[in-house]
């Protein structure tokens, strides 16, 4: 019987132990008055806890955060404890101070103060107080821009000069400059070095700035051949600085086509139909592309296409663009157009450049037909160009493309000269609804200015790729 009753005592000490420790404290925090409570009450401090440590963590934390709204010599004059749970702590907080006068010594640019100040003088800039924080955050970040990745700004020597200002001198704990000495490939070690330096803008000696690497290595995702599998990393010794990239190779190649081919009644030969789409795309590692394009259909037309493109010549920003086509309109005429450009790539979207395009058509008729004739034509032209890709797409790559020429020169018949001008835009954009709708537009013009016009020279459209329901190439205008 007794030893059923100490069991039983004990039990009963164990739950009142279990009930003490679990026992949760309060918080309250009071000024000297109505209007210092306030100022406290509005930093919403947490008023419950489960042990004294944490409640006298959080008092000290409030009493900084206190200071930081200006009461810097705010003071806690007791602490109370009202009963078994609640903490009472009494504040003073005394006079505020309200702005501060900030001597940088020429540590910062007086430029860059402005995004944080609007007085400011030659040697001092003024600020709220109660913003000092988020000005030396800001600050500090200006300078990792300029490439000081490990400055921490502070305020030293804060005296008080009137009943409401303060004083104090800008300091930075580091203000050695880093630059990036070495560019390190990682995954596709034969990514074009070229593209390192012209399209990502990235190369060394150039200043650190670790927004400007993140904003520049995105652009990786543009390239139809490459794309970043990770976020760059920087590698800190004590007198270099390593950028790491983190690239992998895409394919990217295209090919799609059919051909037949049958027997002519009327020659006897094998005539060969169905059309071919072919892309080369950084095959050689340098990022080049090939684009190839034959088409003949039944109504005896034959196009065929054939267009290079060599970015980043010998290391530079430019690069050069060739083009073969040849048109063939059943047994009325031929024209072979070749084209040759120097592009000069001014970042990853936008290009600039001036090229040379000849003419030379054909006429195959045997009868001498008036508005089909024999001619030769060389134009001189500008271009620019804009393209946006959206990488993850495999069957739209290309979310807007814009390209405009302006051409002028002369075309020849038998001796004669004439001056022609040319105009050519093409564009389009794909405008995202949502995950499964998008809407695509586009718009092809083309306007060739001449005091009289050839069939042959005439542009030619119709069919799938411009107006669906007439056959391809039946319409011709100037």
């Amino acid at each position: 019987m007794l030893q059923k009753l100490i069991g039983k005592t004990w039990f009963f000490c164990l739950l009142i132990s279990a009930s003490l420790s679990s026992q949760s404290l309060y918080f309250k925090a009071e000024g000297t008055d109505e209007y210092e409570t306030k100022i406290i009450d509005s930093l919403k401090y947490k008023k419950k806890f489960e042990d004294y440590a944490t409640l006298k963590n959080e008092i000290d934390n409030l009493k900084q955060r206190v200071e930081t709204l200006g009461f810097l010599e705010s003071e806690i004059t007791h602490i109370i404890k009202e009963n078994d749970s609640l903490y009472l702590a009494k504040f003073h907080l005394k006079s505020k101070y309200h702005n501060i006068h900030i001597y940088y010594n020429g540590i910062i640019n007086q430029k860059l103060l402005t995004s944080v100040s609007s007085i400011i003088t030659d040697t001092y800039f003024v600020i709220n107080f109660e913003k000092l924080e988020e000005t030396l955050r800001i600050l500090n970040s200006h300078l990792i821009e300029q490439g000081n990745p490990f400055s921490a700004l502070q305020i030293k020597n804060i005296k008080k000069q009137d009943d409401f200002t303060l004083t104090g001198d800008l300091s930075s704990s580091n203000q050695e400059k880093r630059t990036i000495d070495t560019i390190i490939l990682k995954g596709y070690e034969k990514f074009p070095k070229s593209f390192t330096k012209n399209y990502l803008k990235l190369k060394p000696k150039q200043l650190l700035s670790l927004k400007s690497i993140n904003e520049k290595t995105s652009e990786l995702d543009n390239l139809r051949f490459a794309n970043q599998i990770k976020d760059p990393e920087l590698l800190f010794t004590k007198d270099s600085t390593s950028l790491y990239i983190y690239v992998e190779k895409s394919k990217s190649n295209t090919f799609d086509g059919f051909l037949g081919f049958g027997n002519n009644k009327q020659t006897n030969k094998i005539e060969f139909n169905g059309y071919l789409n072919l892309g080369l795309i950084n095959n050689l590692n340098y990022g080049e592309t090939l684009m190839l394009y034959y088409k003949s259909d039944k109504s005896e037309q034959q196009t065929f296409d054939i267009k290079m493109n060599l970015p980043y010549l010998f290391g530079s920003p430019l690069g050069t663009e060739v083009r073969l086509n040849i048109f063939k309109k059943d047994s009325s005429f031929v024209t072979a157009t070749q084209l040759a450009k120097f592009i000069y790539q001014l970042n990853s979207k936008n290009s600039l450049a001036v090229g040379l395009q000849s003419e030379t058509s054909n006429n195959l008729l045997d009868n001498n037909v008036v508005l089909i004739s024999d001619y030769k034509a060389i134009f001189y032209f500008i271009n620019y160009s804009f393209l946006k890709t959206r990488k993850f797409d495999l069957l739209f790559p290309i979310n807007f493309f814009f390209d405009i020429s302006l051409g002028t020169g002369n075309r020849t018949i038998e001796d004669i000269k004439e001056t022609q001008n040319r105009f050519a835009l093409e564009a389009f954009k794909i405008f995202n609804l949502n995950d499964r709708n998008s809407i695509y537009s586009k718009i092809t013009s083309s306007i060739l200015s001449s005091n009289n016009y050839l069939d042959n020279e005439l542009f030619r459209f119709g069919g799938i790729n411009s107006i669906r329901g007439f056959e391809e190439n039946s319409l011709q205008a100037n």
